[in-house]
């Protein structure tokens, strides 16, 4: 004979389900960008590539996206391109990123946050120019 599970029980046991999913789904995406390890000797992108004020989207080696920006004529920032809202890729857009999720805009020049939900600014990458070439410090 099967046991009876109450009505009460079922809910419960339903509820822990969902709770451990959500949770799992929230974690995955809130922040947990994975690392990205750069190489220091070859060049990112040619900064002739990025409109000053602007950024792109640069593929490095082993896959990962990175974001590079030119605030002025001689210089480069980077940034992940993980938004810090909920993990979201953002994409250049002029002198913006764009969250496609929840609607965050971070400046493409220092990954500040312009308008949210976003909270923070995405995360600094280190890079020099050289040369006319974007390389990771």
């Amino acid at each position: 004979m099967t046991p009876a599970v109450s009505r009460r029980g079922l809910l419960a046991g339903a509820c822990a389900v969902c709770a451990a999913v959500l949770t799992g789904c929230a974690s995955a995406g809130r922040g947990a960008s994975p690392a990205i390890r750069l190489s220091t000797s070859d060049p990112l992108v040619a900064l002739d590539a990025i409109p000053v004020g602007e950024a792109v989207s640069v593929t490095v080696p082993g896959g990962a996206s990175i974001i590079v920006g030119r605030p002025t004529a001689d210089t480069a920032a980077a940034f992940s391109p993980i938004c810090t809202h909920q993990g979201c890729t953002v994409s250049p857009a002029g002198s913006r990123l764009e969250c496609p999720c929840h609607g965050s805009v971070f400046d493409a020049t220092t990954g500040a946050v312009v308008r949210g939900p976003a909270a923070r600014p995405l995360q600094s990458l280190p890079v020099t120019v050289r040369d006319g070439q974007v390389f990771a410090t």
